[in-house]
């Protein structure tokens, strides 16, 4: 099929009714799956971002060797796996957990699982960034480990947080429209099996523009949700 065929006045009012008709719900499905798997990849990825912190032989509580060991060769293992291929392998995971492997439900398994390793090295990063000497005076001062992790290193790291989990919310979301090309739902899906293998060019495009418009307002909402939280930026 000749491209330039594919933005003639049908094709784009094709595309047109597609907007109007089909992206509503393709967008839906993209933010749930994209904040879904976010929220859970957060909850795994958080606490095994503070162990890598607190664990190691300097830090508050540390953790035996082996253990250490075993948690960063898992979490880099886990994340050089492209997520196409890891797809597939957890598809017998994604079944289990919920009943089958194709759709926007069934996406997040395998969203989850990609994410939350990645989300465990971005806290590990916000976290070194926090003062040691901080630490150290609540620790003079007789504070728990439960109490430096929580009221010392999470709350001096906010402000990276936000824009870390910012930044995962960002690649999530491209990972759903990845998972369009093996049964996933969203703008992925539409933009995949209506746009490109159907030749209608006009609506794969438009489908990249939506999705480029969210992952900017994402971004903007978190860089400023970041600023308003840092109390540095307040004491000037």
């Amino acid at each position: 099929m000749n491209f330039a065929s594919a933005f003639t006045p049908e094709k784009l009012q094709e595309a047109w009714d597609c907007l109007l008709n089909e992206f509503p719900f393709a967008i839906w499905e993209t933010l749930y799956s994209t904040l879904l798997a976010t929220f859970f990849a957060i909850v795994i990825g958080l606490p095994l971002g503070v162990l890598l912190v607190t664990g190691e032989q300097k830090g508050i509580r540390p953790l035996p060797a082996p253990v250490m060991s075993f948690l960063n060769v898992f979490i880099n293992l886990l994340r050089s796996v492209p997520f196409i291929i890891l797809m597939v392998m957890i598809i017998p995971l994604t079944r289990v957990i919920v009943g089958t492997s194709v759709g926007t439900v069934a996406s997040i398994v395998p969203l989850t699982v990609a994410a939350f390793p990645f989300i465990a090295r971005l806290v590990e990063s916000s976290l070194r960034e926090v003062n040691p000497n901080i630490i150290e005076a609540a620790q003079s001062m007789g504070a728990s480990t439960w109490q430096i992790v929580t009221r010392v290193m999470l709350t001096e790291s906010v402000p990276s947080l936000i824009t870390n989990f910012t930044l995962a919310i960002t690649t999530i979301m491209g990972y759903t429209a990845m998972s369009g090309a093996v049964g996933g739902g969203g703008l992925g899906k539409l933009a995949l099996s209506y746009g490109y293998q159907r030749y209608r060019f006009a609506v794969l495009y438009l489908a990249v523009i939506v999705l480029v418009i969210i992952t900017q307002v994402i971004q903007s909402f978190g860089t400023w949700l970041a600023r308003k939280s840092d109390k540095r930026l307040k004491e000037k």
